[in-house]
């Protein structure tokens, strides 16, 4: 049987929003922009972050900043930051209130 076509496969195309977070690691205070569903399953930030299947998280226009008291503050264009590392993450918007 000779082998059919390739074709690419259809999926429907999922709204998707970008949030400004802020994530802390025990070194590190690390803001940035993640893509997240617009609504419905895992549109949530504490959803995305529980993924059992993610194990980093992809960052955009991101700045880092040393929590040891050093005043510097790196910029990115793209951070991809293990989970495993992270102690505390929240909606920036929240953080300035």
């Amino acid at each position: 049987m000779p082998p059919r076509p390739w074709r690419p496969v259809s999926c429907p195309r999922v709204e998707q929003r970008t949030e400004r977070i802020i994530v802390e690691t025990d070194r590190h205070r690390i803001t940035g922009h993640v893509l997240l569903p617009a609504d419905g399953y895992r549109s949530r930030l504490t959803d995305y972050l529980n993924a059992s299947e993610r194990e980093f998280l992809a960052l955009t226009d991101v700045e880092v900043a040393s929590l040891d008291g050093a005043p510097r503050i790196e910029k990115r264009d793209f951070i991809a930051l293990s989970l495993r590392h992270v102690v505390l993450a929240m909606p920036a918007d929240e953080a300035a209130e």
